[in-house]
């Protein structure tokens, strides 16, 4: 009996590794419900995101009352934090304290900031309204500072929370624990998006302090619960007389790793590529394919599970030693597939060829992501850890926030323009400015791939001398002798 239970709890273990997603990313350093724990920081900071980017942008507008222009400064106000992650991590880094904590101290400080910001925001937002006797000044201030808190917060949590999982991940693992905390991330920010619609289904001024205010609690909660008892104290290495390099310094080095401008060139590329349609597939559904809004909202569903698919095949296939760029050049490769299906989808009337091009977006754009973070890992010098992820996140925000922004401009402003007939009578239709979009798109996608192919790892497989050339092996470049038709030889 004791050998047949076994027997079937051994086969259980193997089905629920195989099968759940991300469940065989533990290893004896890092066990599963520690690194579950662990990732709850990226929960908080998908809860934080989907709130400012997608609830309060419309109770702002629609309920609120406050000028659109005015709803897109305050968005924007977190991003300015985002190229000082670099800064941040560095810190982490090198940090210096008695406790001989590193990373610990500075998530606690970005879940202080990101409460802080949450706690003030419902009340500034409603004396920005003009809904109170004070000048409006006030509530402009609030608000500001208010989202500047929360952009601070989540910047410093994420980026100094992955270098605390990276330095608990042996490097073997580091794959599959990127694709766990890239979909914690995605559930935090569906999960939000869920929850905030249904609290916020009748719109009232108290529901909307209560929301935002349980937000900051949920933040503490999740955080502290994420931190406790993860980084081991090592007073040594975080001694005040420890001799460590100026950020300047720590930077010099950085740039000095084989390929860093390129590598950084090509995330930038590929983010701004993935993100610029953000805020118009769900416009272009229903204005140019006529889709109700409750098949609209499906399309996030679609593209969330296409993330999920992209992370899951990262995982897996990193785990079995494949070349990171590679696989993100196969990511830009499915954009390219996936955006031409979204522009096709309104000539031809397609739904169904809409709905695949969606889901092929996220699946490029997780594989993408994964992958060129799992690379910023791995190439991290020893003690550079922080302010590579660091540098990593700064330049995915930064273009990730821009693209947005020049994607919604990009759409008004063609869309105006052959509505005025500038373009021409074929481009007076209403996908114009959303065609132009992606269309960039794919270009971008273009760049990227030409800025990635330098990084891709060549085979290792010493190539068959010719007998034409028998110093072929000593040559290092590619030449015509490269081509196939050059090792093709008759039998005899």
């Amino acid at each position: 009996m004791s050998a047949i239970s076994n027997k079937l709890a051994g086969n259980w273990s193997r089905v629920s590794t195989r099968f759940l997603p991300f469940a065989d990313a533990a290893t004896p350093e890092l066990p599963l419900g520690r690194l579950l724990r662990l990732s709850l920081f990226q929960v908080s900071v998908g809860l934080a995101v989907v709130l400012l980017i997608g609830t309060l942008n419309r109770v702002m507008i629609v309920e609120l009352g406050v000028p659109a222009w005015l709803v897109a400064v305050m968005i924007s106000l977190p991003l300015v934090f985002a190229p000082f992650r670099a800064v941040v991590g560095f810190r982490s880094d090198t940090h210096k304290s008695v406790l001989g904590w590193r990373r610990v101290p500075y998530i606690w400080m970005g879940t202080l900031l990101q409460f802080g910001g949450l706690a003030i925001m419902p009340f500034a937002l409603i004396v920005l309204s003009g809904d109170s006797h004070g000048p409006p000044i006030y509530g402009q201030v609030g608000a500001a500072l208010a989202f500047l808190l929360v952009g601070a917060g989540l910047h410093t949590t994420q980026t100094v929370g992955l270098a605390l999982a990276t330095d608990l991940a042996p490097p073997a693992a580091h794959p599959k624990v990127v694709a766990l905390l890239c979909m914690m991330l995605l559930l935090g920010m569906v999960g939000g998006a869920l929850t905030y619609g249904v609290l916020l289904a009748h719109f009232t001024e108290i529901k909307l302090i209560q929301v935002i205010q349980g937000t900051a609690l949920a933040t503490m909660i999740l955080n502290v619960a994420a931190l406790w008892k993860q980084e081991v104290r090592n007073p040594a290495q975080t001694a005040r007389d420890r001799v460590d390099p100026t950020f300047k310094q720590a930077w010099i080095a950085f740039r000095q790793t084989p390929q860093a401008r390129r590598r950084l060139i090509a995330l930038g590329l590929g983010t701004i590529a993935f993100s610029m349609q953000d805020i118009l597939l769900e416009p272009y559904g229903g204005q140019v394919l006529h889709l109700t809004v409750g098949n609209t909202t499906i399309l996030s569903a679609l593209l969330a599970t296409g993330g999920l698919s992209g992370f899951g095949l990262a995982a897996r296939l990193l785990g079995r030693g494949a070349d990171p760029y590679r696989l993100a050049a196969f990511g830009a490769l499915a954009g390219l597939v996936a955006f031409s299906a979204v522009i096709f989808a309104a000539p031809l009337d397609s739904i169904a060829l809409f709905a695949i091009g969606t889901a092929l977006i996220g699946f490029g754009a997780g594989l993408f992501g994964h992958c060129t973070l799992t690379a910023a890992m791995g190439t991290a010098r020893v003690g550079q850890i922080g302010l590579a992820l660091g540098v990593w996140g700064a330049v995915q925000a930064s273009a990730a926030g821009s693209a947005v922004a020049a994607g919604g401009l990009i759409r008004d402003g063609i869309g105006v323009l052959a509505a005025n007939g500038t373009l021409g009578q074929a481009l007076d239709v209403p996908q114009a400015g959303y065609a132009f979009v992606y269309h960039i798109e794919i270009y971008l996608l273009f760049a990227t791939l030409i800025a990635l192919g330098p990084l891709v790892r060549r085979p290792s497989v010493e190539p068959r001398p010719r007998l034409h050339d028998p110093r072929r092996h000593e040559a290092a470049g590619f030449a015509l002798g490269e081509l196939p038709s050059h090792s093709l030889s008759l039998p005899r």
